[in-house]
């Protein structure tokens, strides 16, 4: 069994896009969201395909669960989901012993761009490069799963609308 320990950031600026080593495109849409755990199908570069268990997030770590499957299948999987469909582009940025993975999203979410990190521990502490932001681990309106119910698009950006918050841009160092 695999646990997955990230954090996550809002990403400020393009300074980063320097310091890009790969990059990888996918598309994702989940079969299930609801409960304790999210199901979801994943194409990468347009040739590979996942599918993933993962549970509700705790702290900063959970259970991941990660499958190979088909193409074939995974397209006919992804017609059966539960919202909308993720489309982002995963820019891979080495820091340290760790690198950062930039999602920039597209589609419904274009607009919002998200820095991870996977860690081996809750506890390790990371150097935070200058272009991030505010962190969002903890906020579920910056889970993928999420934004397929309420994409990124379809937020509030006026101060006086309540619907839905727009991301706060501030310094975390």
């Amino acid at each position: 069994m695999n646990f997955e320990i990230e954090r996550k950031f809002l990403v400020s600026g393009e300074e980063w896009r320097k310091l890009v080593t790969g990059r990888v495109t996918i598309r994702q849409a989940y079969l299930s969201s609801d409960g304790k755990a999210s199901i979801r199908v994943r194409v990468t570069n347009g040739d590979k395909a996942t599918l993933t268990v993962k549970a509700r997030p705790a702290e900063l770590g959970r259970l991941e669960l990660e499958y190979p499957i088909p193409l074939a299948e995974a397209e006919a999987l992804i017609e059966l989901r539960n919202g909308s469909i993720i489309e982002k582009t995963r820019f891979l940025v080495p820091c340290g012993d760790l690198t950062w993975e930039i999602d920039v999203f597209s589609g419904e979410n274009a607009g919002l761009v998200i820095a991870e990190i996977e860690l081996d521990h809750e506890h390790r502490k990371i150097e935070l490069p200058a272009w991030l932001s505010e962190e969002v681990t903890a906020r579920a309106e910056y889970y993928n799963s999420y934004l397929v119910q309420k994409p990124f698009g379809t937020w509030a950006r006026n101060e006086n609308e309540t619907a839905e918050r727009k991301p706060r841009l501030k310094s975390v160092r």
